[in-house]
């Protein structure tokens, strides 16, 4: 049964027929095209501070595809720092950091093997702050989930494998005009850079989590304390 999305690829120009393999690996969840379900956002996305862009319309037909929902309710907000941990480049500051890197993606990392697409947070410069905080041991656990829902982030839709590509068939681009789109991404990203600054200079509470509590205590992927703290 046919289940079609319309998902948004912003550009600097038009693409009618994305190319499986291209793009760069090292993005949050690796390798793949990454879109979003928002026609507003990925104009924002096309445009650069010189130049315009364009958002590129598709429709996806997800029927068959394995999904993988990274932020529903079958995973958490670990699963979703070891994907970053997994793909990006990250600050390792401290002992801690290093320990915790290696215990998050042992422990944490979902398995994508067979994935066709992703669904989940992105991490764009401002919210990776967040990201590089917890790794380093200065943000909580709850900070860390609440930092996902401030600046108005959104999700990423990633096509993944060939099969996923072969589900996609273009629909229309429209022009992302860089004296607008360019300026409201820029409020974002100032949002989230004013609410990353705010969140790390609140006082530590007495009972919360950070990255050292999860190592000393062993934490893992099923415990319910993960889910606690995240949304307390």
């Amino acid at each position: 049964m046919s289940k079609k999305i319309m998902i948004y690829y912003g550009s600097a120009r038009i693409i009618k027929e994305p190319i499986y393999g291209e793009g760069n690996p090292r993005n949050d969840y690796g390798l793949g095209f990454y879109c979003t379900r928002e026609m507003e956002l990925a104009k924002e996305w096309a445009c650069t501070e010189e130049n315009s862009g364009y958002a590129n319309q598709y429709e996806l037909d997800t029927a068959g595809l394995a999904v993988m929902h990274l932020s529903g309710a079958d995973y958490n907000i670990l699963n979703w720092i070891a994907m970053l941990l997994n793909n990006r480049s990250f600050r390792i500051s401290n002992v801690v950091a290093a320990e915790g890197k290696k215990y998050l993606l042992d422990n944490f990392l979902p398995d994508v093997q067979n994935i066709d697409v992703i669904v989940g947070y992105r991490a764009n410069d401002s919210y990776f702050s967040f990201a590089n905080a917890f790794l380093n041991n200065t943000l909580s656990l709850t900070q860390l989930q609440k930092a996902m829902y401030l600046g108005k982030l959104g999700e990423q839709t990633v096509l993944k494998s060939k099969t996923a590509f072969e589900h996609i068939s273009f629909v229309r681009s429209e022009i992302a005009d860089r004296e607008f789109y360019y300026t409201k991404k820029s409020a974002r990203d100032k949002e989230a850079r004013a609410a990353y600054r705010k969140e790390r200079e609140s006082q530590r509470v007495a009972n919360s989590i950070y990255l050292m509590d999860i190592l000393r205590e062993r934490w893992e992927n099923d415990d319910e304390r993960i889910r606690r703290n995240v949304s307390g």
